[in-house]
C-alpha cells in the first residue's frame, strides 16, 4: 500500500508540476461584432469556447514536439486571438509576437463544419508560437509544414488538402510539406519533435541528414516513389 501511495503522490505532483507549466492566458476580443462573420462567431463559438480551443491546441504542440517542460518551449505568458474583417480576402488567419488575427469573412455555416474548420486553423496558428524559428533562419516553407502538421496530427484535415504523395517539391510549404513530414515522422518517431528543438538555435537543411541519414532530395524521391509519383 505504501509503494500505491508513494506512486500516486510522484503521479500528482509530475501532473501539478505540468499544469504549472502550462499556465499561459489567452484572450479572445471579437472586434468584427455587427458583421456577417462577428454575429456567426458570437451565436456559434464565442470567447469561452475560442479560448478552450486555445489551450488544447497549445497542449497538443506541446505533446507534438515533446516540450515536456517550459525550459523546452519559447517564453510565451499569453496568446491573443481577435476576429477581424482582413483587408486580405485570401488570408484566413495570421499571427504575429503571438497574436492570432482571425479573418471574419471566414467563419461561416454552422455546427461541427463551422468548428472543424475554426479549430483547425487556430491549431495551426497557435503552432507558430510554441515553434523555434531557428533564430528567424529557418525558411517559411518549414514554418508553415510544420504547422500544418500539427494540424494534421491533430486530425484537422480540410477536404481541399493536398494528399500523400502531392506536390513538386517539399519546399512547396504548408499541406504539400505537412504530408512530406509526415512521411518523414514515419521513418523514424519524433522526426518533428527533433526537427524542431533543433530548430531552436538556427536551420540547415542538413538537419534531416542529420536527423534520418539521408539528404532533403533524397528524402522527397523515395517519398514521391512510395506514392507512384
Amino acid at each position: 500500500m505504501e509503494r500505491v501511495a508513494l506512486l500516486i503522490s510522484t503521479l500528482l505532483v509530475a501532473s501539478a508540476a505540468f499544469n504549472a507549466a502550462g499556465a499561459v492566458e489567452y484572450e479572445v476580443t471579437n472586434n468584427a461584432v455587427g458583421t456577417e462573420g462577428g454575429n456567426v462567431f458570437d451565436r456559434e463559438l464565442g470567447v469561452e469556447y475560442s479560448k478552450q480551443v486555445l489551450a488544447d491546441a497549445s497542449a497538443f504542440a506541446w505533446t507534438t514536439f515533446q516540450q515536456y517542460s517550459e525550459t523546452d518551449r519559447r517564453n510565451v505568458q499569453l496568446i491573443t486571438l481577435s476576429i477581424e474583417n482582413l483587408n486580405q480576402d485570401n488570408v484566413v488567419a495570421v499571427t504575429s509576437q503571438d497574436h492570432i488575427r482571425y479573418n471574419a469573412k471566414y467563419i461561416t455555416g454552422s455546427g461541427n463544419d463551422l468548428k472543424r474548420g475554426f479549430e483547425g486553423v487556430l491549431y495551426h496558428e497557435v503552432t507558430h508560437s510554441w515553434q523555434w524559428n531557428g533564430n528567424n533562419a529557418a525558411p517559411s516553407w518549414v514554418i508553415e509544414g510544420i504547422a500544418d502538421f500539427v494540424r494534421l496530427k491533430a486530425g484537422y484535415v480540410p477536404s481541399d488538402w493536398a494528399k500523400p504523395g502531392d506536390g513538386k517539391k517539399w519546399d512547396e510549404g504548408y499541406a504539400v510539406t505537412a504530408r512530406f513530414l509526415d512521411y518523414c515522422n514515419d521513418l523514424k518517431d519524433g522526426f518533428v519533435a527533433q526537427l524542431n528543438a533543433k530548430m531552436r538555435d538556427g536551420y540547415s537543411d542538413d538537419f534531416f541528414a542529420e536527423l534520418l541519414g539521408k539528404p532533403l532530395d533524397q528524402l522527397w524521391n523515395d517519398y514521391k516513389a512510395q506514392y507512384g509519383s
